[in-house]
């Protein structure tokens, strides 16, 4: 009686049934099958280098890439097609594997900004040399202190850039393209223009310039003309 009992009270709990033997496991969500992560190669030499892709393509095989995308250009841009093409196909949860990190881009600014596109789309980043996997904790803080570099790097050149211009105002020497025409060739498409010797087209094509450039020549003279005639009344 008491083990009749005793088997009443773990069925009723939905432990384990005595007539059958099986274990029954009520309001228990059924686990998903988490999906791989799918490795996707990109492989890059540079234009004009008698090299190739095979050391690379070897590497990243040996690393279980199923898909390698190859391209011959230089590292100095990101909007490479194959890296762009790349890039349009991730999927959440890919990760994009490469040999070395230059291979992605030489420039830590582009660098940067092909990680956070690869961020964007819910994918990870691997480089097999440097041993970086943006998957780990470790990987995300080690490209946050590079990111964290570039920022400051950036902070430096703009500080830079500001000192040097306020030195050359300082200075009197003011920044941009120097002007293609003096005070002294002005003023005489200007007298020539405004006295009917010449035209504007003609002053044009005998200094080089064009038309609507001696037009606001002849503009700022008279300008300045009527004004000085203004003070002297």
């Amino acid at each position: 009686l008491i083990l009749k009992v005793d088997c009443e009270r773990q069925e009723a709990a939905g432990i384990r049934s005595c007539r059958t033997g099986l274990r029954i496991r009520p309001f228990v969500k059924e686990t998903q099958m988490t999906r791989e992560p799918y490795l996707i190669g990109y492989a890059r030499v540079s234009k004009g280098d008698d090299q190739s892709n095979a050391a690379q393509r070897r590497a990243l095989d040996a690393a279980g890439c199923k898909r390698v995308f190859e391209e011959t250009a230089s590292g100095g841009r990101w909007d490479r097609p194959k890296l762009l093409e790349m890039i349009g196909q991730l999927r959440e949860g890919d990760v994009v594997v490469v040999w070395k990190l230059d291979r992605l881009s030489r420039s830590l600014k582009d660098m940067l900004h092909i990680m956070e596109r690869i961020e964007h789309a819910g994918a990870g980043f691997r480089s097999l040399t440097e041993a970086i996997d943006t998957t780990t904790a470790a990987g995300r803080m080690l490209m946050q202190m590079v990111g964290s570099f570039a920022e400051f790097e950036r902070a430096m050149i703009r500080e830079r850039t500001s000192a040097g211009l306020a030195q050359a105002r300082a200075e009197g020497r003011i920044g941009g393209r120097r002007p293609k025409l003096g005070d002294k060739q002005r003023r005489e498409i200007a007298e020539s223009v405004t006295s009917g010797r010449k035209s504007g087209a003609e002053m044009a094509r005998l200094y080089g310039v064009s038309e609507p450039t001696v037009s606001r020549i002849v503009a700022a003279h008279r300008q300045q003309f009527s004004q000085q005639q203004r003070e002297q009344a």
